[in-house]
């Protein structure tokens, strides 16, 4: 089959690699039809390099049709249309009995302690295979893929597999209350979608904060007011208190991350990281990371006293410094961690009506042909012609 493959810092390539098979009674073998291009992605086209292996199948939203099913799978049969979590997860454990799904007891990653382990993202979470392929096999047949119907088309389904299960967790976290002040940073696929979400859920403000103008525009067109960081800048604490009395925000979310803009020793410190050799990069970046911050550091500034930030955003930094001292004075709570996908799914799936109230069916900025993702990852890391959102048709 055709996949697309990581050989190294900024080198992705699609590459013909052998077809996965059933190798426990309880997998299923999915013939994908869509594959999204996430900005998690992006920390495999560079800082988290160290990780990987030349080969590894890349991508961890996909969705398709089951072709082939194990002797005990009995939830599944082939020609279902299905939707694959990127979380890796039995959903028979006690954390997934918690709904706590990216935990999940049966494929945590002791080696590096890390929690459940994610269809194509590195060592740290598994190294599985991943979806930006043909075919893809998929192990927990009976409890982990969503089976949805036929007829509307893969748009309308495949943000279940990460997006929308992750966007929601944002805004649940956040704890917006009824008619509150919201403030998003990064209008990527995760912030835009939280700050429909957001709204979708009783926000009486959204404030959306980004650089890019096509990002910001969009934004704008369902109803978020926009801020563009370019104009504000660290001023932009002063520009939300206009909009709150002065208080700030009862609530931001981070779906920024590792990738943030404003800390160049950071960034400077993780490209030569990517340059060592994998021996040496991989125990500095496992003891000595560092992410860079800037959006992070400002969510703080953004929230009022007793507010809440919601961190959507990967990092991956290990000595990062958080301003505690200011978190404990003004008693700011804090919550973040990957998306337990099947925990929410039972509440999005209703969404995806004919109504489509979360705009769905035109999320997708960019639709791609496998072939073109070297082309897709390029454009996305340079934020080029209006990229948003990639999806790969295999």
């Amino acid at each position: 089959m055709r996949a697309v493959t990581w050989q190294g810092r900024r080198d992705v390539r699609v590459e013909t690699v052998p077809d996965p098979r059933i190798e426990e009674p309880t997998d299923v073998v999915v013939r994908i039809t869509s594959s999204g291009l996430c900005g998690s992605d992006l920390h495999l086209y560079e800082p988290l390099g160290p990780f990987l292996d030349p080969g590894d199948i890349l991508g961890h939203e996909p969705m398709g049709v089951v072709e082939e099913v194990g002797g005990e799978v009995t939830a599944l049969k082939p020609g279902d249309r299905v939707v694959v979590p990127f979380n890796v997860s039995c959903g028979t454990c006690f954390m997934c009995d918690q709904g706590l799904h990216s935990q999940c007891e049966t494929t945590q990653v002791t080696e590096y302690g890390t929690g459940a382990a994610l269809f194509g993202y590195t060592k740290l979470y598994g190294q599985v295979p991943g979806g930006q392929a043909e075919y893809l096999r998929v192990p927990f047949g009976d409890t982990l893929p969503v089976k949805v119907e036929h007829g509307p088309p893969d748009d309308r389904f495949v943000y279940l597999s990460d997006v929308l299960p992750t966007a929601w967790q944002a805004v649940e976290y956040a704890s917006v209350p009824a008619d509150g002040t919201v403030v998003v940073l990064g209008l990527g696929p995760i912030g835009d979608m939280a700050s429909r979400i957001a709204l979708h859920r009783g926000a009486g403000r959204v404030l959306g904060v980004d650089l890019v103008p096509d990002r910001l525009n969009r934004a704008a067109a369902h109803g978020v007011i926009p801020l563009d960081w370019r104009k504000y800048g660290k001023d932009l604490p002063e520009a939300v208190a206009e909009y709150t009395d002065g208080r700030g925000a009862d609530a931001v979310i981070d779906a920024v991350g590792m990738e943030a803009h404003g800390s160049p020793v950071a960034k400077g410190a993780q490209w030569a990281v990517g340059l060592l050799p994998d021996a040496l990069a991989q125990p500095l970046m496992e003891r000595a990371g560092l992410d860079r911050l800037a959006a992070l550091h400002m969510a703080m500034r953004l929230v009022r006293r007793g507010g809440t930030v919601s961190v959507s955003g990967v990092y991956g930094g290990a000595l990062d410094p958080m301003p505690l001292l200011s978190m404990f004075d003004r008693q700011i709570q804090l919550r973040m961690g990957q998306a337990n996908v099947l925990r929410w799914v039972p509440e999005i799936l209703p969404l995806l009506n004919e109504e489509d109230v979360l705009g769905v069916d035109h999320f997708a900025t960019h639709s791609m042909p496998l072939d073109e993702a070297p082309k897709a990852y390029a454009m996305f890391q340079e934020k080029a012609d209006g990229m948003v959102k990639t999806l790969f048709k295999p």
